[in-house]
């Protein structure tokens, strides 16, 4: 079900800094599997799809559920109209929140079932951090930390859980991922506390 609007992705109120940062980390991540073609799943305001078209040699699918937004095929993440392998990355940034936890799980047996080695993901990461970076000649550090507040998750009309919430901990969401794939890598970026990336194999 169509969650917002097409103004929602403007730059001026979607594009912030820690959502570049996190771009970043989508690019880096995909890149550095080698694939030679992606399904990017949401979207959103096309800064991936963008530069993969741009810069790369990469065929590229996008699938949304909102048909204005354009993607290549309308659909839905847990009924994926693809054949079994049929990318070689699978890509689900900042969506599987949208739709109601009952069907994560659902969700991401159909991104193992049409990806042939690689499925890359962001989810949101409730709870405030505390950060400490020092940067001197020579010398580069950082470290941070959440703070947990196991707060109740009330459905905003877009984000029907997060990671951190009541309910939702981190733990019980690498359980359920690592029942299907194998956890290659999973953090937060220093600069974007609120996204926290796993890369999952086949």
């Amino acid at each position: 079900m169509k969650q917002v609007n097409r103004d929602h992705y403007r730059f001026e109120q979607y594009s912030h800094l820690d959502r570049w940062a996190s771009y970043y980390y989508q690019l880096k991540l995909l890149l550095e599997g080698g694939p030679k073609n992606v399904l990017e799943i949401g979207v959103g305001d096309k800064v991936l799809k963008n530069y993969l078209i741009e810069n790369t040699d990469i065929k590229y699918t996008a699938i949304d559920i909102d048909k204005d937004l354009k993607p290549d095929v309308v659909g839905d993440v847990r009924h994926l109209p693809f054949a079994d392998n049929s990318f070689d990355t699978v890509c689900a940034f900042e969506v599987l929140e949208h739709i109601p936890f009952e069907s994560f799980e659902q969700a991401l047996k159909e991104m193992k079932r049409v990806s042939k080695k690689n499925v890359l993901i962001s989810l949101p990461h409730f709870g405030p951090p505390i950060q400490l970076y020092v940067k001197l000649p020579f010398i580069k550090f950082s470290f941070s930390f959440k703070i947990p507040v196991h707060k109740r998750h009330i459905f905003n009309g877009q984000h029907y859980w997060e990671i951190g919430k009541k309910g939702y901990s981190l733990k019980k969401i690498k359980k359920i991922m690592g029942s299907i794939f194998v956890i290659k890598k999973d953090f937060i970026p220093f600069t974007n506390q609120y996204h926290h990336f796993f890369v999952l194999k086949k």
